[in-house]
């Protein structure tokens, strides 16, 4: 009995590896197919997509369901996806043009933008898992997004923390990007994120939709 555990337990983990491993080269492959800028929002959907579907225990083949998703939501995860981008890059270039200078004002200038990007970055961990998740008006992802960062601020360091560790051993291990790190992060943060939004779909059911919380209206997209 704790042979065959132990044997199914090792084929699930090295199941996941492999399929997380695919999802990154799929990741990377159709970015490139819309030129980087116009493919990373849609692969970055198409992903969170088919991470709900593996976490929901649907087994349908990886390649089919992140094809069918990715351009099935290409234009609408476009509009999503460069406006955070534009934001992320204001926010970069602000950042080592202030950093760079001297003075009390430019560094704390810095120190601000800092703190921004890093609750841009607890909000961009949400904001796909959420699209996967849920039917909004485009605005509503943003704002759900951020409103959930601060309101839940445990779930948020730990997704901040797995982003960073995953930052961290890519840098380390710099052969891990193209194999699995993107893919470990797209599976890590929406597992997570799926439990988050599990847990609070459950509190604001148990009171009755007036959760501190907040309730996520919508059906899912995936």
């Amino acid at each position: 009995m704790l042979s065959g555990t132990f044997s199914a337990r090792a084929y699930a983990f090295f199941d996941t590896l492999l399929w997380v491993a695919g999802l990154n080269l799929l990741w990377i492959a159709f970015t490139l197919v819309g030129a980087g800028v116009l493919g990373a929002g849609p692969a970055t959907a198409a992903a969170q997509i088919v991470v709900r579907r593996r976490v929901a225990g649907d087994g349908a083949p990886l390649l089919r369901g992140f094809t069918s998703a990715y351009f099935r939501n290409f234009a609408r995860a476009n509009l999503l996806s460069v406006p955070v981008m534009a934001v992320t890059a204001a926010l970069l270039l602000n950042w080592n043009y202030f950093a760079g200078s001297g003075g009390i004002f430019a560094q704390s200038t810095a120190a601000a933008v800092l703190v921004a990007a890093i609750f841009l970055a607890g909000a961009v961990c949400y904001l796909f898992p959420l699209y996967a998740r849920y039917e909004l008006p485009l605005p509503q992802y943003l704002l759900m997004s951020s409103r959930f960062a601060v309101r839940h601020l445990a779930g948020t360091v730990i997704l901040l923390f797995v982003s960073a560790a995953v930052v961290y051993a890519s840098s380390w291990i710099p052969g891990l990007v193209p194999f699995f790190s993107i893919g470990a992060w797209l599976y890590l943060t929406g597992w997570l994120c799926d439990r988050f939004f599990t847990a609070n779909d459950q509190s604001v059911a148990i009171a009755g939709g007036t959760a501190a919380g907040g309730a996520l209206p919508g059906a899912s997209t995936a």
